[in-house]
């Protein structure tokens, strides 16, 4: 159960989660300080652990480095600060002096707060710790008040939280990077001396690195060793800065924003950052990634009693040349094959003929639907299928009727050229007439058409990120443009309860707890080459859960890599998550059509435990055979998933030994009829009857009996 203890006089709080504890205290001079992160501890044992305040080795390193519950800047600290401010007369350190602190235990949680103040000038600093029933991870964020009535004090860089890694023989740090179409790639390697920072200064949260880390002494693997791990719970610009120093303490402190961005925190303003979560877990990589599984189903994703729907995507068999009727025959095949969901992506409004024309003209194009979209929502859902659509609210074309109105809605720099990406600009969503058109017509285009699900897209980073009008305070934008995205979100699942939304970002390009807090599902990437997509699959799975990441079966060859790949292979890949369709249904042959309705049924048997259970990655992608296993949270059935890529002759497909089973059970394969022992399967493993040649698959459903 969550629960916070207090001790040492007030000075001293050991946080309780699920299976570990958390410690912290306060040094003489008031600032927080680390204690344990770790394994449990009753509150004698950890006040133990509390010891002396550290002092500095000699005079040029920092006694507190690496040490601290929030870095600042100031005093001998020479490490990467998490609060850097600067005071209206030039001063730049911050001094702790502890207010107080409070502990509130509700129902399913328990929070502490405490409070600070610099001891010269008017700025308030609360650190905040929440602890969730049932899992271990441990949500923390900071808040900020000018408490004066006259000065502005600049916010240089304000951070969630540091986390402190405890000591041990080596240091190993795994993140997902990657690039468009090549999102969340695995990759691990020694945390060098000095400091390591992952970054997006694009206005989201990025292709090119996730807002998370997972970080163990070199010897952790998929089932075992000790692992602290980290993510950021923002969708915009965000940097995560991992320090090692020369004596090897290790800590990472992460938040909004990037390097060269203020704030500037008027008199009485307070300012709140995004949650940092941190998790610790003994149990390695893959006992870590279920336990973020665990916590995204239980306390971040909305509706996680529901199933993700089978959908279907029209953008790769129409593109741009949607109209109602060829639309019209794609629901009726898609009904056909089983298809819950049908979503009409780019190409039905304005003059969006083509990427150059239309992004902000959010009225229906009559030449291409004459009598608006609701004939063709309306037979959707009398298919029995509900109804989706594309949107890209915060993207305008200098060829569309808004730019031409409003051309001061842009981020932009006065005497600067506004470079088009992708023939795109940037709505400015932190300027309030701005959100609230966006607002007025998603309200208008849901409410009116009767839409149950938004494809909500962004294809641009942020340039020319200014906002001339805001002579004060320029820099905001690039927190208040994804609150107000935020509001936007949350306004609409308020107002219409039965809406969902899919997160897309150009593809991966906006995966992190903050918006899957007001999404059902994430676009996982652009990249649909079922080969590609399994070292993209596998590195999502770090730490989000299958049923949020939306995977689909295209056609062959692919558009990107033209790599043609059998359809049992498209469809099993795509079946490790929220299957979606999106190749050009109404051009296949009679018998990939029947193999399409015989997958989806079966997906649709098993996908309450690919949706809902727990997941064992039982090898690395690049490996010649790749498989997963999925069990579900009784324990009664499990699903495996093996993928061969490549042949070779001679050389037969290992067995793989699936972990979590009961050993004392018999588990019988429901197609095959074959039993298995439990304890046969953990230890020496289950042989896949995969077919013969490359891109070869096998799906195999054990039931415990």
């Amino acid at each position: 159960m969550a629960a916070i203890d207090c001790a040492a006089g007030g000075r001293m709080w050991l946080l309780h989660t699920a299976s570990t504890s958390y410690a912290l205290a306060l040094t003489a001079q008031d600032a927080p300080k680390h204690v344990h992160w770790g394994p449990p501890l009753t509150l004698t044992q950890a006040l133990s652990v509390v010891g002396p305040d550290p002092e500095p080795a000699n005079s040029f390193d920092g006694a507190a480095d690496g040490l601290e519950e929030l870095a600042v800047d100031g005093g001998p600290r020479f490490g990467p600060p998490s609060l850097q401010v600067r005071f209206a007369d030039g001063t730049r350190a911050f001094e702790w002096l502890f207010l107080g602190h409070e502990i509130v235990e509700g129902e399913g949680e328990a929070l502490l707060r405490l409070d600070f103040r610099d001891r010269h000038y008017p700025l308030q600093v609360s650190l905040s710790y929440r602890v969730l029933d049932g899992v271990d991870v441990i949500e923390r964020w900071t808040t900020v008040t000018n408490s004066g009535d006259i000065d502005v004090v600049e916010l240089l860089r304000l951070d969630s939280a540091a986390w402190v890694i405890p000591p041990r023989t080596g240091y190993r740090l795994s993140e997902t990077t990657g690039w468009w179409c090549a999102e969340t790639q695995a990759r691990r390697g020694e945390i060098a001396r000095g400091e390591t920072v992952l970054t997006s200064r694009r206005g989201i949260t990025g292709h090119h690195a996730n807002p998370s880390l997972m970080i163990d002494a070199g010897d952790a693997g998929e089932e075992q060793g000790e692992v602290w791990s980290a993510a950021l719970a923002w969708s915009g610009s965000w940097r995560i800065t991992t320090a090692r120093t020369s004596d090897d303490r290790v800590s990472v402190t992460g938040g909004f924003g990037h390097d060269g961005v203020s704030w500037r925190l008027q008199p009485g303003e307070t300012l709140a950052t995004p949650k940092f979560l941190g998790l610790y877990h003994a149990s390695g990589f893959g006992g870590s990634s279920r336990a973020w599984h665990d916590y995204a189903v239980k306390h971040v994703l909305p509706h996680n009693d529901e199933i993700r729907p089978v959908l279907y995507n029209s953008w790769e068999a129409t593109a741009f040349t949607v109209n109602d009727q060829q639309q019209r025959a794609l629901a009726v095949h898609a009904a056909d094959l089983g298809v819950e969901m049908f979503v009409m992506d780019d190409g039905w409004f304005g003059r969006r003929t083509n990427d150059d024309a239309g992004l902000g003209d959010w009225q229906v194009n009559r030449e291409r639907f004459p009598e608006g979209l609701k004939p063709l929502v309306d037979q959707v859902h009398r298919l029995g299928m509900r109804f989706g659509l594309w949107v890209e609210p915060e993207m305008v074309n200098p060829d569309s009727d808004l730019y031409r109105e409003h051309p001061d809605w842009i981020l932009h720099y006065a005497n600067r050229q506004r470079t088009e990406l992708r023939n795109q600009l940037v709505l400015n969503f932190a300027r309030a007439e701005v959100a609230d058109w966006a607002l007025q017509w998603l309200r208008e285009l849901v409410g009116e058409h009767g839409i149950d699900f938004l494809k909500w897209d962004m294809n641009r980073a942020f340039s020319e990120a200014g906002w001339p009008s805001n002579t004060g305070d320029p820099d905001r934008l690039w927190i208040e443009h994804t609150r107000a995205v935020y509001r936007i979100m949350d306004t609409l699942r308020a107002e219409y309860p039965g809406l969902r939304i899919e997160a897309c970002g150009g593809g991966g390009g906006r995966i992190d707890f903050g918006v899957m807090a007001r999404t059902d599902q994430m676009w996982t990437s652009d990249n649909t080459d079922a080969y590609d997509r399994l070292e993209i699959q596998h590195g999502f799975s770090q730490f989000y859960p299958p049923r949020a990441m939306a995977a689909w079966v295209t056609d062959n060859p692919n558009f990107l890599t033209g790599r043609t790949i059998p359809l049992p292979f498209r469809f099993h890949v795509a079946m490790c998550g929220a299957l979606g369709i999106g190749g050009d249904i109404g051009t296949w042959a009679g018998e990939d059509l029947a193999y399409a309705r015989e997958q989806i049924q079966l997906y649709k048997e098993i996908r309450e435990v690919v949706q809902y259970g727990r997941l064992y990655r039982l090898s690395p992608p690049a490996a010649d055979l790749t498989a997963l296993s999925y069990l579900s949270p009784d324990g009664d059935r499990a699903v495996v998933f093996g993928f061969r890529t490549a042949g070779h002759y001679g050389r037969a497909d290992a067995a793989v030994r699936l972990p979590g089973l009961d050993p004392a059970a018999q588990y019988v394969d429901e197609d095959s009829g074959v039993s298995h022992h439990g304890a046969v399967l953990l230890s020496h493993g289950l042989t896949l009857d995969l077919p013969a040649g490359d891109y070869a698959s096998a799906v195999v459903r054990l039931r415990r009996v």
